[in-house]
């Protein structure tokens, strides 16, 4: 039998899409665990060998003999890196970059730009301000333009739209994308639109044959038009880049954007009551469950973090925490930048629930649990310690920042 370990394409895209059916399958087994009573548990179907006759055997010595054992190496998958050196063209996408960074609405934005770059254009992604992303390269960034300065912070469409103007003159892309949100693309894209006296397509969930269709009608009607050179698209409208890196090159205005007389005057973002904001629209939940002991301490630990509050169905059922407050395909589908689970296990219902969730942290007992296995960062170990030692550290921090103004 030959040596050579050969890469399996498929198994590696299976492995690296948390939503696909065969996921968990294509995970390595988990032979021993740590059990909610300190004592390990072994999983007997995943370990030995069959025999010649067919018979599972255990070799307790240490040793698997008596068949062929199947080699496994782990193997760091890397990603095939799709490279434009001299673009015919541009597709350039202008994300919202909520809290300075991709959002999941961006990266389909991104995925779409790809769509009409082809082989021969390059995606230039034009960012304001400053920015905490460090994965333009696997959301498909060929060309990253960064407009920084203080007259792009906050809320200055005005100025924005200066700036893609000077994108414009430059670069004359064949296409803008821009997200249709409520995050600011939608008013930038409009607002762009009539300053290059361009009739956008907005509302766009498809482009496919050099049509696009877009939302009308309240959203029960589809509307097919040529495919337009400004497009406002809507949420999924197309696969995000997943399959190649690229390299994402720094390129640089070579002129500098006219500084617009701004009518309007940003007075900062106004102060919200996590509680009182819908969980469909929540960017940071914490979430408990049924591991949950001490709720006094649930509620002030969300208080001290400044979370909107969630819970399990298990939590709602028992009478903890209001039934508008259930995650979960029995009751909200969430959106969240970050979603802490405190004490959930992992219905299958509740993890449909959090699947748009970008960052996912599980603190729970059980290392086995599913919750475990979809969460980004897993703390393991009882939630009252957890939490109290979150709360200790909230304090700490901004004692340090009261300090440091002073």
């Amino acid at each position: 039998m030959s040596d050579i370990i050969r890469r399996d394409p498929r198994a590696e895209w299976i492995a690296r899409n948390r939503l696909h059916p065969l996921h968990a399958a294509m995970q390595p087994a988990q032979h021993s665990w740590m059990g909610p009573n300190g004592v390990i548990r072994k999983n007997l179907h995943g370990i030995g060998f069959i025999g010649p006759n067919g018979i599972k055997r255990i070799d307790r010595s240490g040793a698997q003999q008596g068949g062929a054992v199947k080699r496994s190496a782990a193997i760091e998958v890397q990603l095939p890196l799709h490279q434009v050196p001299a673009p015919a063209f541009y597709i350039c996408v202008a994300p919202d970059m909520v809290g300075g960074r991709l959002s999941s609405h961006d990266r389909d934005l991104l995925g779409l730009a790809h769509q009409l770059a082809g082989t021969d254009g390059a995606v230039l992604a034009v960012v304001f301000g400053e920015h905490k992303e460090s994965a333009f390269a696997t959301a498909g960034v060929d060309r990253l333009l960064l407009l920084e300065g203080d007259e792009f912070s906050g809320y200055a469409p005005e100025q924005r739209v200066q700036g893609l103007r000077a994108v414009d003159n430059q670069f004359n892309p064949r296409h803008w994308l821009l997200p249709d949100s409520r995050s600011g693309g939608g008013e930038l894209g409009r607002r762009f639109a009539a300053a290059l006296g361009e009739r956008p397509a907005t509302r766009v969930w498809q482009v496919k044959d050099q049509e696009c269709i877009g939302r009308a009608g309240a959203g029960l009607q589809d509307l097919a038009r040529p495919v337009a050179r400004l497009i406002l698209a809507a949420v999924e409208c197309a696969e995000p880049v997943s399959e190649t890196r690229h390299e994402a090159l720094p390129v640089e205005l070579s002129t500098t954007v006219a500084r617009s007389l701004s009518r309007i005057e940003d007075l900062g973002a106004v102060a919200v009551d996590p509680a009182a904001i819908p969980m469909a629209e929540a960017e940071f939940i914490f979430s408990g469950g049924n591991g949950v002991k001490d709720w006094d301490l649930f509620h002030q630990t969300a208080a001290a973090l400044g979370a909107t509050e969630g819970a399990s169905r298990v939590a709602v059922d028992d009478g903890f925490m209001a039934r508008d407050r259930q995650v979960g395909a029995s009751g909200t589908w969430v959106t969240a930048r970050v979603y802490v689970a405190v004490g959930i296990s992992g219905a299958i219902q509740h993890l449909q629930g959090i699947g748009a969730c970008d960052k996912v942290v599980a603190i729970n007992l059980d290392p086995g649990c599913d919750m475990i296995k979809r969460a980004d960062l897993s703390v393991i170990g009882e939630s009252a310690e957890i939490l109290q030692a979150l709360i200790d550290a909230v304090a700490a921090y901004r004692n340090e920042a009261k300090r440091d103004a002073a």
